[in-house]
């Protein structure tokens, strides 16, 4: 059976991906630095391995003990507004913690598929009139988080092309979700919660303007596996619908699901001057592998809400 290691499991989409896994009955081992909250409950072959993406030693002594077939890199440091905070420590996580695993990998007698993830940050300031993007539309980070995922991006390429790594490179674009709290959805879900709750009056929100292109958390640990299977090595490929949704309509829908009438306040301090003001992606390399999105957004939406609910309680 095969092994599965997946960096960062303790994380949103790492924890939706260790539970993909293990229903289709794959051995799997979840590398996680501190909080493993998410991955209770989880039934099957599945083992927790507590490590640093820092720690050089710590990365060969697991990979030396588990001797993955498949490595799945989701650990890193992904908040944008943290990274203009903590520019440092984000650049640490993403690009030194990626080197790491990378040489680790390198240096074990060892020959797993990596998947090493990106992100759509990577494509930054983009004219609206350049959606979808492609995998080789320009790159142009508008944010440290951005930036370190783009060198975090071309560190893998390099080492795929130098040293013959099976090394496969994703971008996901909107990926939404139960149970991610550090986006603007999760923010409108537990304020209509709350106003239910009659815990306040009204949603604060910034930008309502920016599209985005999102992706059921479901559909895209589907095409996480699948590229990890069919992928080509050294290549990189999009994970996003290739329909664009303003963080607007987003909102909108949310508030028809709501119990109570819902007042929306702009907040400045969530306004960001490098804010992307269109980021929708091209999907038609991942689609003739035969991945297309199943979930509609209303349903991811609906799901959100009713956990939020539930979550507050």
């Amino acid at each position: 059976m095969s092994k599965c290691l997946i960096t960062g499991s303790g994380g949103f989409i790492g924890s939706h991906l260790a539970r993909y896994l293990l229903q289709k009955g794959l051995t799997v081992y979840g590398m996680v630095h501190r909080n493993s909250t998410r991955l209770e409950g989880l039934s099957g072959d599945f083992h927790i391995s507590m490590c640093d993406i820092l720690d050089k030693s710590g990365l060969v002594s697991i990979l030396e003990d588990v001797k993955p077939d498949y490595v799945f890199h989701l650990a890193g440091q992904t908040f944008i507004p943290f990274s203009w905070q903590a520019p440092e420590q984000t650049f640490q996580v993403n690009v030194l913690g990626t080197l790491n695993l990378l040489e680790a990998i390198r240096n074990t007698n060892i020959s797993p598929v990596i998947e090493v993830t990106g992100s759509s940050a990577e494509y930054g300031y983009t004219a609206a009139n350049a959606a979808p993007l492609k995998e080789t539309s320009e790159l142009r980070p508008s944010s440290p988080y951005g930036v370190s995922k783009t060198a975090e991006d071309q560190l893998a390429y390099l080492y795929a092309q130098n040293y013959g790594l099976r090394l496969v490179r994703i971008r996901p674009f909107y990926v939404l979700g139960p149970g991610k709290t550090s986006y603007a959805p999760y923010d409108f879900a537990r304020g209509i919660a709350e106003i239910e709750s009659g815990r306040r009056d009204s949603i604060r929100a910034g930008n309502l303007e920016a599209v985005r292109d999102p992706v059921d958390v479901q559909d895209a640990v589907r095409a996480i596996w699948l590229l990890a299977e069919k992928g080509r090595a050294g290549d990189v490929y999009n994970i996003c619908s290739g329909r664009g949704t303003s963080i607007k309509e987003i909102l909108d829908k949310l508030i028809a699901l709501s119990r109570a009438p819902v007042k929306v306040e702009t907040d400045p301090k969530l306004l960001r001057s490098t804010d992307e003001s269109v980021l929708v992606g091209d999907c038609t390399k991942l689609s003739e592998l035969g991945w297309k999105p199943r979930i509609m957004l209303d349903k991811t939406l609906e799901d959100i809400l009713e956990y939020t609910r539930l979550s507050i309680k």
